[in-house]
């Protein structure tokens, strides 16, 4: 796999004066070298220009873009009964994700979900490569918005680098203001709907609105606004270049078989401009005509037809820039396309192989195992304290007690009706009410006290269990704790 262009390099640097987002409007004829450029290894970073293209894999792309942008902002206003469908409250220490509310006790059930979306990911990559990276990453999706609202604001790709060379003055100010306006309406937007997910979404827009809202949450929508504004807007790329470690360690994780973004270099190759009209095997030429549309699509701004390179998110913006192209030219497209290493050198491809087949049945396996869990576990928790002012209480020569206090919790969507009971103490009393009322997602401290008589003890420490359960039997949990009393005299 090929990594950065070596220093001081020399590629093609072509002029296209053409409105770039109608590619019928560029003359092919006229595609010439203007001159040769030299790339530093060290150099300054260059900002990336890219054309709007369409085609067959960007608008899958939107179909893919559009369900994750409704969701984000949609989610945080569905009701599930009373309360917000989705919202993580941190101050009451409940998650709540639809018919499901998540507790403290249930952050390893979280962690099982992260190590299951990390197995998915791994099976993905295996088979399709960084189609995440293209199609549904957050940073992505988030950085094509900025880069349309980038585009009606001061115009196409030429538009755009004619005005970042020019001196300022109104026309550019304007331009600049507008774009830069979306862009923070946008951020905003995103930051105020991020923290939704932890503040209920009505009352945290009232109180915004309002100037209501605590320092709190306007700390974290104007950190959530920045952020959003830096990485969409300035770094783009950067972020999957130098930040995202996934680009880091795909390539641990890829293989002969494993889906690319790949040029075709014995069917494009020898490169150069010619007519539409002309025979390219008469001018010893390839399909490729060398017009950069490859390159000036790219997000990340790489030249495919170096390679596969960590940069390259497979979005396939260069797959449909380049097959307009042969469709215009009337060549067969496909000079850039999908395919596997395996292809490339013609050699059998295989779909299924021990690594895909590994990583996905252990990810089918953990899922199972997770729903499993998720579907049967039982939404109630018992906690037993022991009261610490003293071990025990003697109330005359024969008789003892403890004091406890249980903590019930209520993780159901319902109110709950618990009885209390105990087992591991013979001919034990319990002195306080066993019936307890808790309300959905409340924690219910129940204080209880136990008696023992001497006859009964078999030890100074006796191990017994608390049991409580609701009314239809369903639903029961229990807690281990101890009864203390005097140790025998020898």
């Amino acid at each position: 796999m090929s990594t950065n262009k070596p220093a001081n390099s020399k590629i093609p640097v072509y002029d296209l004066d053409q409105d770039g987002s109608n590619l019928d409007a560029l003359d092919f004829d006229k595609v010439k070298p203007t001159e040769i450029g030299e790339i530093d290894f060290y150099q300054k970073r260059e900002r990336i220009y890219t054309r709007p293209i369409k085609g067959f894999y960007q608008r899958i792309r939107l179909l893919t873009g559009w369900p994750l942008l409704i969701a984000y902002f949609g989610l945080p206003w569905l009701q599930w009964g009373e309360r917000q469908a989705v919202l993580f409250d941190l101050p009451a220490r409940q998650f709540h994700l639809f018919f499901i509310s998540l507790w403290p006790q249930d952050l390893s059930l979280l962690a099982w979900l992260l190590i299951i979306a990390a197995f998915l990911l791994f099976t993905v990559t295996v088979w399709a490569g960084r189609v995440w990276c293209g199609y549904t990453c957050p940073q992505t999706v988030w950085t094509s918005i900025f880069m349309w609202a980038e585009q009606i604001t001061e115009g196409t790709r030429n538009q755009r680098i004619k005005l970042d060379a020019m001196p300022w003055h109104w026309t550019k100010l304007r331009k600049k203001i507008a774009k830069h306006s979306l862009w923070l309406g946008f951020a905003a937007l995103t930051g105020l709907t991020f923290v939704a997910y932890f503040v209920p979404v009505r009352e945290l827009l009232a109180d915004v609105l309002l100037l209501e809202a605590s320092h709190g949450a306007y700390a974290w929508i104007l950190f959530f606004t920045l952020a959003t504004y830096i990485n969409a807007g300035w770094l783009r790329e950067q972020v999957c270049m130098y930040m995202c470690p996934y680009a880091r360690f795909q390539s641990a994780m890829f293989d002969g078989d494993t889906l690319i973004v790949a040029y075709d270099n014995e069917r494009g190759e020898a490169r150069g401009s010619r007519k539409i009209t002309a025979d390219p095997k008469a001018l010893n030429l390839g399909d490729c005509i060398d017009c950069q549309m490859c390159v000036q699509v790219c997000p990340t701004g790489i030249d495919i037809r170096d390679g596969l390179q960590y940069e390259c998110i497979t979005c396939a913006l260069c797959i449909d820039a380049c097959d307009a192209v042969m469709e215009k030219m009337q060549y067969d497209t496909g000079l850039i396309k999908y395919t596997t290493e395996k292809k490339q050198a013609k050699q059998h491809a295989r779909i299924l192989r021990p690594r895909l087949l590994g990583y996905l049945g252990a990810t089918l396996i953990m899922s199972a195992i997770f729903l499993f869990v998720i579907f049967t576990r039982t939404p109630l928790s018992l906690d037993v304290m022991r009261e610490r002012d003293a071990l025990y209480y003697q109330l005359d020569n024969t008789r003892f007690e403890n004091l406890y206090v249980l903590k019930i919790m209520n993780m159901s969507q319902q109110d709950q009706d618990y009885t209390v009971s105990l087992e591991g103490l013979d001919n034990a009393l319990i002195i306080g009410n066993i019936n307890a009322q808790v309300r959905a997602g409340e924690v219910y401290e129940l204080p209880l006290r136990v008696q023992m008589h001497s006859a009964d003890l078999d030890s100074h420490r006796m191990t017994f269990t608390f049991y409580v359960e609701n009314i239809s039997g369903r639903n029961k949990a229990k807690s281990e704790s101890r009864f203390l009393s005097p140790i025998p005299s020898s």
